[in-house]
């Protein structure tokens, strides 16, 4: 009789956690809006590493710390690296770096905010540009900010508020600026 009452309990805690399992279903469309709703991320990356490709050619890497992806929003997908950022960019053997302490990027739009200590180096050019805030249109390979920032070239060192530029930091639209110039006269 104790053999059967054993038999017996083991046999519903079988049925038990059978039924539990089965009766569980997590549809991803479900889970997506889950986490959309609460603005969770639907990925984290740590110490990500992504190399960008166009025709088997290496166009960029980027590298960060941690990157949450939130590409589950039906508006704006975008992804966000809270601790910092590194990317570089290839054009045939030259490169330009980026850097920044945290960095949004909008995955329809294909704009990118890259904020606090933002650096950007070429060094074919030997140009640097610092500032705080940077957004980037990787449609046009252009920058943009309104903040302060420094412009440092070979022959220049240019200070000011808002600016426009290449990718590269080639023909560059400074406002508000001060500091020496080198120019010509024609």
């Amino acid at each position: 009789m104790n053999n059967y009452k054993k038999i017996l309990h083991k046999s519903i805690a079988v049925l038990s956690v059978t039924v539990m399992l089965f009766s569980c279903s997590n549809n991803t469309k479900e889970v997506r809006d889950f986490l959309a709703s609460k603005n969770l991320p639907i990925a984290v990356a740590k110490d990500a590493f992504h190399v960008y490709k166009d025709s088997g050619r290496i166009t960029s890497k980027l590298f960060a710390p941690v990157m949450y992806d939130f590409s589950n929003r039906k508006q704006q997908p975008y992804n966000e690296f809270p601790k910092g950022i590194k990317i570089i960019n290839f054009d045939g053997k030259d490169s330009v770096t980026i850097t920044g302490n945290y960095a949004l990027s909008y995955s329809n739009t294909l704009i990118s905010e890259i904020k606090g200590n933002v650096i950007v180096v070429n060094p074919k050019e030997n140009s640097k540009l610092e500032t705080e805030q940077l957004f980037w249109d990787q449609n046009t390979k252009y920058f943009f900010s309104e903040k302060p920032f420094t412009l440092t070239t070979l022959k220049d060192t240019i200070y000011g508020i808002g600016f426009e530029c290449k990718e590269d930091l080639s023909k560059h639209l400074a406002k508000k600026t001060t500091g020496k110039l080198l120019t010509s006269e024609e």
